[in-house]
């Protein structure tokens, strides 16, 4: 089986799956939240941390636990965001006097970043589902249009020395495609002012090529090609959901700005 065959079928199967999750939402959502976050930090410490380091025990794992058990609970954003301050802050102060270095405290905040703000957007209403597709539909487009665009067009590279296989001319493929896909989306379920509509989808267009290149750099730094062998065909969590979690923070900060830190979809989804 070709490459490209076995990633389009594990892709259709996560995406299902995903799918599902996020209709039925409340608990099954957080759920798998919960497992992205552990995924994400699992990855970067395997990544990152040097073979049989033990100099920060296990405070960032202890830590990571309380947060997901937090998180799974459906605690409010005053108490989320707080605690992903402390434990970072904990972690980044430990590795300092222990002279561990910095890595397991970005880890812990990448990770609890990306699964609260999926957790907080997709909340329990209508609002919060219609932003959750329309992230979706807005991050899968840009992949697709990027990988295709730029297979086809090819030309000067967006950034040689972080990811060499990705072009300038896949880079405007994918914000062109995520754009269109997003507004196909708001407008099919009846959002409203559809010309920041379209603004809000460029900007999650290129945050998430932005932490597509971010996650390329972190395993460029450590010698890796692949966070992890677990999707066949796409390597681990870590790079199947590089893009879609930067643009979740981003858009959750966008929500956030626009209503409430609990119920981001809110403003930005009157549905």
């Amino acid at each position: 089986m070709s490459n490209l065959r076995l990633r389009v079928i594990s892709a259709i199967v996560l995406a299902i799956i995903t799918l599902g999750l996020t209709w039925l939402g409340g608990l099954p959502f957080r759920l798998l939240c919960a497992v992205i976050v552990a995924a994400i930090f699992y990855e970067w410490t395997r990544m990152s941390r040097p073979a049989g380091a033990t100099g920060l025990g296990f405070l960032p794992e202890a830590l990571l636990v309380v947060f997901i058990g937090a998180l799974i609970a459906g605690l409010a954003a005053s108490w989320l965001l707080p605690l992903v301050v402390v434990m970072v802050a904990a972690t980044a102060l430990t590795a300092s006097v222990r002279k561990a270095g910095p890595w397991d405290a970005s880890g812990l905040a990448y990770a609890a970043v990306s699964g609260l703000s999926l957790a907080l957007l997709r909340d329990g209403d209508r609002s919060g589902l219609v932003a959750i597709l329309f992230l979706f539909a807005v991050v899968w487009a840009t992949d697709i249009f990027a990988y295709f665009v730029g297979r086809a067009v090819g030309g000067a590279k967006l950034a040689p020395s972080i990811s060499p296989g990705k072009t300038r001319s896949g880079a405007l493929g994918g914000a062109v495609g995520g754009v269109i896909a997003g507004l196909i989306l708001a407008a099919a379920a009846g959002v409203g002012n559809l010309a920041l509509v379209g603004l809000v989808a460029l900007v999650l267009s290129i945050v998430a090529q932005a932490g597509d290149l971010f996650e390329s750099w972190v395993k460029r730094r450590h010698g890796h090609k692949d966070s992890g062998a677990i999707i066949p065909g796409h390597g681990g969590v870590m790079d199947r959901v590089d893009g879609l979690v930067a643009a979740a923070f981003a858009l959750y900060v966008i929500g956030w700005i626009s209503a409430t830190a609990d119920h981001p979809a809110q403003g930005l989804f009157p549905v």
